[in-house]
């Protein structure tokens, strides 16, 4: 039993200390009104199996996970907002995203699955809104499989 925590505890720390240096090195943000919106898209498989399932996330090396987190400019405080989109491919074909909402204490992430081909390039339209406040994110990346 102890065993088994100690390597969950260590597979933690990992988990943590690798989303804590990809998101300095990958997180992108972008002010939209008075919202800083803070976006990134990684391959599914980036997260291990415990913690996908926990989010209900497929894994696979076809699947990104497109997360947006919305904070008030002013107090930087998560925000409770509609999050709707779409990704582009270059040939046109569109794929709608599908975002699920997620709270952990007082952060909120709103996450969607994109299924991709490798070297495929997507243009992401995405709306936010809150009562008649409405913004659009725009952002394009191309994506790889791991």
């Amino acid at each position: 039993m102890l065993k088994q925590l100690s390597q969950q505890f260590w597979q933690l720390c990992c988990l943590t200390l690798a989303l804590l240096t990809f998101t300095v090195s990958a997180e992108q943000k972008m002010q939209l009104g008075e919202w800083d919106v803070h976006y990134i898209v990684v391959n599914s498989t980036f997260f291990s199996p415990d913690t996908a399932r926990e989010y209900g996330i497929v894994r696979s090396k076809y699947n990104a996970l497109v997360n947006i987190s919305v904070l008030d400019t002013a107090t930087q405080k998560a925000q409770f907002v509609g999050v709707e989109g779409s990704a582009t491919n270059l040939l046109g074909t569109e794929k709608a995203l599908t975002f699920k909402r997620v709270q952990e204490g007082d952060a909120i992430y709103y996450l969607a699955v994109l299924p991709f081909r490798d070297q495929e390039t997507y243009r992401f339209s995405i709306r936010i809104q809150r009562g008649n406040d409405s913004e659009t994110l725009k952002f394009q990346q191309k994506m790889y499989v791991d």
